[in-house]
């Protein structure tokens, strides 16, 4: 890091690999910016957790799907540090629907929050990062796998990478980088929830290190792309998931 402070947003922050990632980055000397949907009490609680170990974080709330949110979201972050050089899109949603006529509505609700919330929020990424800086989207590795149930997820994210190769190209000429980051299982709230004993452990199986990923190891990889290190990394999915796919 140069001496001069840079500032990262992140989405979905207040919980789980988001929150993990904008505890990273403020560890490595980022000013954060901890974007949440809903839980306020858990986005001050990751805010002043980052202040309290010497950070500089605020919290802003948003809806990533929501038009005039995102526009405030961008607005409000641009006005914290008077730069913006990461984004980070972590937020999502993960409901389990079979490809099924009653499954639309929930088909929906994936797409619009996964894939359009990506599409606002890089979209506004691309008018508002610094020159030198970087975007980063947040994909899955179960694309490669194709479970029964994932149907509509599989799909959003599928479409998020889809973006991010687009935008890397649009964005030729300005050294912007523009990658995803897609995590094998994790062990999130997100992921545990439902989970037997059992289909944990069939699934830390699945990956040759037989183990679940850690929030810590997704937010490591992030880092790694919005440092120096990751500067010649452009239009790419870096598959994090101890080989699961």
């Amino acid at each position: 890091m140069s001496s001069v402070t840079k500032t990262a947003l992140v989405t979905g922050a207040s919980r789980g690999i988001g929150r993990a990632i904008v505890e990273r980055l403020a560890q490595d000397g980022f000013s954060v910016i901890v974007n949440y949907a809903g839980n306020a009490s858990a986005a001050q609680e990751t805010v002043q957790g980052i202040i309290a170990k010497g950070g500089k974080a605020i919290a802003i709330q948003g809806d990533v799907a929501n038009e005039a949110d995102v526009r405030h979201l961008f607005s409000e972050a641009k006005t914290f540090t008077g730069s913006l050089d990461v984004v980070v899109h972590s937020a999502g949603i993960m409901p389990m629907v079979k490809i099924t006529p009653a499954g639309l509505a929930d088909f929906d609700k994936t797409i619009n929050t996964n894939l359009r919330g990506a599409f606002l929020m890089l979209a506004n990424a691309a008018e508002s990062v610094s020159e030198g800086g970087h975007i980063i989207a947040l994909s899955t590795s179960v694309i490669a796998k194709s479970f029964p149930a994932y149907g509509p997820y599989i799909a959003s994210k599928a479409g998020v990478e889809g973006l991010v190769h687009v935008l890397a190209n649009e964005l030729r000429g300005r050294n912007i980088t523009v990658n995803a980051v897609a995590p094998g299982p994790t062990g999130t709230d997100l992921f545990f929830n439902g989970k037997s004993e059992e289909q944990i452990a069939a699934i830390a199986k699945l990956a040759p290190l037989e183990r679940i990923g850690t929030p810590g190891e997704i937010a490591s990889a992030v880092a790694m792309l919005a440092s120096a290190d990751g500067s010649w990394i452009n239009s790419q999915v870096i598959r994090v998931n101890g080989g699961f796919a």
